[in-house]
């Protein structure tokens, strides 16, 4: 799969930045990801060490701005962090692009 075959036309991320983006979820991920749960096909619920906490609030404030489909919401437990993911039902398969990161 392309790199970027997840990214919606909806996204309002310049064309040119949109591989900075996917390689800061990609590192995000790669550091931080603890586990990922799909609740249904618009919600994803992701497990992220508590260290990534700023890392997380940035990257999803920034992707807010760009893509309006998203919905974030950033909770924590002593030992973790949990971001939910949601989309709107028309943009589901952008999170199993996601989750294919």
């Amino acid at each position: 799969m392309d790199d970027l075959t997840w990214v919606p036309d909806a996204c309002a991320l310049p064309t040119a930045d949109r591989p900075f983006r996917v390689a800061e979820f990609d590192q995000l991920f790669a550091e931080h990801l603890r586990g990922s749960e799909r609740v249904d096909a618009e919600t994803v619920d992701l497990t992220l060490t508590r260290e990534s906490r700023e890392t997380v609030a940035d990257l999803t404030a920034r992707e807010t701005e760009c893509c309006s489909f998203f919905s974030f919401t950033l909770s924590e437990t002593a030992d973790e962090l949990h971001l939910l993911i949601r989309v709107s039902p028309d943009h589901s398969a952008v999170l199993d692009g996601l989750l294919s990161r």
